[in-house]
C-alpha cells in the first residue's frame, strides 16, 4: 500500500515540479521582453541604428520588435509566444511596450 500512494506523490511532486520551471521560463522571457524593449527605445531615441540592431539582437528567439515614433516619443513594443516544450499545450503570448522621449540633437 505504501508503494502505490508513494508512486503517486512522486508524480504529483514531478507535476508541480513542471510547473514551477515552466512558470520560471516564461517570467525569464518576459524580463528580456521588458529589457529588449528598454533597450531599443533608449538607442532609437539617441538616433543610434548600431545600438538598435545590437539591442534588437538580444530579444527573445522569433520575438517581433516594432518601433514607431510620434510626437517626440518613441514606442517599442515586443511580442513573441512561448511555446511549452509539450505538444498539444497552448503557446502563453508575452510582450512588452516601452516609450521613451527622443534626445535633442539624435541622428535621425
Amino acid at each position: 500500500m505504501v508503494t502505490a500512494e508513494l508512486a503517486v506523490a512522486t508524480l504529483a511532486a514531478l507535476a508541480l515540479l513542471g510547473m514551477m520551471l515552466w512558470a520560471i521560463f516564461l517570467v525569464v522571457v518576459e524580463l528580456r521582453c521588458v529589457d529588449t524593449a528598454a533597450a531599443v527605445a533608449r538607442q532609437a531615441a539617441r538616433g543610434d541604428a548600431k545600438g538598435v540592431r545590437m539591442a534588437r539582437a538580444a530579444a527573445p528567439a522569433g520575438a517581433t520588435v516594432t518601433t514607431s515614433t510620434r510626437a517626440g516619443v518613441v514606442t517599442v513594443t515586443v511580442r513573441v509566444r512561448a511555446r511549452p516544450l509539450v505538444e498539444g499545450l497552448p503557446a502563453v503570448p508575452l510582450g512588452a511596450q516601452a516609450r521613451v522621449a527622443k534626445e535633442p540633437g539624435g541622428d535621425w
